[in-house]
């Protein structure tokens, strides 16, 4: 009788026990359930309107009588409107280079968000430099080589190719780990960008052992130099100023190098009043985003040069082209690039770009041709 009355008990408390389990397990599962449906969402859809969005925008720059007239389109989208026509089709990109503002600050006026916006300036960025980049960041052709060659002595300088200098471009999200090797006397991390420009402002890569053949002053020279501040090597290739000129002479040819050498820093001026995105610190992490919002600018300035370029040149090189005045410095066509680059072959060039005395005897020399060519101006 006892132990059947000691079943009994176990078994109600084993009931109850599984019945306390059950209500503990389902006050548990509905808690966390109540807690994942009334946690916000992460992204939230809005509905844009975007086809009022395309209308407007439209209707202010595109239609046949637009509201904005082509000198507003210029300043905004920083070209000319034929020109954005052959390239752009995502205006959003265009817009975020040039004021280099974050991905959702044209979302009331074109309906697109951050995602979608830099989602844009990356396909933009892609699309440009598979389409005109082996365009626009070429290296120069022997016409091209010709023509600058040609500005170079109508300027006083044969045999100068473009101004070379460099320019720095803050990144405000570089990782700690790498600060160090990016980081300079300012205490921000930067990135370098180098490059050549010329007259014209047409940004150009760095490029040397150009076959190029130019005589004056009784000396014979066959590798076209730069224009460069006093952070570059004195070698045959980089020509500097004069610190401390004494004389007529050395003063008026410090005067003209420093005028032409600024070539290279209007190019980098005007780079970042065109496109902010490259003058603003840099938000992006992966260098290789940076390196094409940097070589998309490059394009996008030297399209708007060479579109705009006519109007204001400055330098006059028909007689050249005519045949009407002899040029000294000219390509050398003679020059083979099919030659091997062995060793042998490469020393010489090395040598003689880095040979200082060849460099101290083209310094005399340009400063005695700009004293013939431009001493008598001033009397």
């Amino acid at each position: 009788m006892s132990s059947s009355s000691s079943s009994g008990v176990d078994e109600m408390l084993n009931e109850a026990f599984d019945e306390m389990f059950d209500q503990e397990i389902d006050s548990t599962f509905d808690s966390i359930v109540d807690v994942q449906a009334n946690k916000p969402r992460r992204r939230a859809y809005i509905e844009r309107d975007r086809e009022q969005g395309h209308n407007i925008l439209w209707n202010d720059y595109f239609r046949e009588n637009p509201t904005y007239p082509p000198q507003m389109f210029r300043r905004r989208f920083r070209m000319n409107k034929p020109l954005f026509l052959r390239i752009v089709d995502h205006l959003t990109a265009i817009r975020m280079m040039a004021y280099g503002q974050s991905g959702d600050t044209y979302d009331e006026y074109l309906r697109l968000g951050e995602s979608t916006a830099l989602l844009c300036l990356e396909n933009f960025t892609n699309g440009i430099i598979q389409l005109f980049g082996d365009e626009y960041l070429r290296r120069p052709t022997p016409e091209d080589l010709q023509r600058l060659l040609d500005v170079g002595e109508v300027r006083g300088f044969p045999g100068m190719i473009g101004s070379i200098d460099c320019m720095h471009w803050e990144w405000k999200n570089c990782p700690t780990a790498w600060r160090g090797q990016y980081t300079r006397g300012s205490a921000k991390p930067t990135i370098v960008f180098e490059a050549v420009a010329s007259d014209d402002l047409w940004i150009w890569h760095t490029f040397f052992g150009l076959p190029v053949k130019f005589k004056f002053n009784s000396h014979n020279y066959r590798i076209p130099y730069y224009l460069t501040d006093g952070i570059y090597p004195k070698w045959s290739t980089f020509i500097q100023s004069i610190p401390l000129p004494q004389g007529p002479k050395a003063e008026l040819f410090a005067e003209r190098q420093e005028s032409v050498r600024k070539d290279v820093e209007r190019a980098f001026a005007v780079l970042q009043s065109r496109f902010a995105i490259v003058k603003n610190p840099a938000r992006l992490w992966d260098k290789e985003k940076i390196g094409r919002i940097m070589r998309i600018s490059i394009i996008l300035h030297n399209m708007i040069v060479e579109n705009e370029r006519h109007r204001y040149t400055l330098y006059d090189t028909s007689d050249f082209v005519a045949g009407e005045s002899s040029r000294s410095s000219q390509v050398d066509f003679s020059y083979s690039t099919e030659i091997p680059s062995y060793i042998s072959n490469m020393l010489p060039i090395r040598n003689q770009i880095r040979d200082q005395q060849i460099h101290d005897r083209l310094k005399a020399d340009l400063a005695e041709n700009i004293w013939q060519k431009f001493g008598n101006l001033d009397e």
